[in-house]
């Protein structure tokens, strides 16, 4: 498991994905459209994130909302990304 959240955090497209889901939900197309990228990468990459936990979704009509899912990675991601910052 730890080695698989590794990889998780190793692609740009999950970290900016997890960075947006962060502190509020979203739904596929609002992250395709603020990130701009195509909604099947969206949607391959969240697959991938809720297969290892790190991001839960609801479903509201015909959308389909993400937020974040666990705490303890999405403060290590904080802290990774405040720190890649800081130099």
């Amino acid at each position: 498991m730890v080695s698989q959240t590794f990889k998780a955090l190793g692609d740009p497209t999950r970290i900016r994905i997890l960075n947006l889901i962060c502190e509020e939900e979203h739904s596929v197309n609002q992250i395709a459209e603020t990130l701009d990228i195509g909604q099947s990468t969206v949607s391959h990459q969240l697959r991938f994130l809720k297969n290892l936990r790190l991001v839960k979704y609801r479903r509201e009509g015909t959308s389909i909302y993400y937020s974040n899912d666990d705490e303890h990675v999405m403060l290590t991601l904080k802290q990774m990304i405040d720190h890649a910052r800081h130099n």
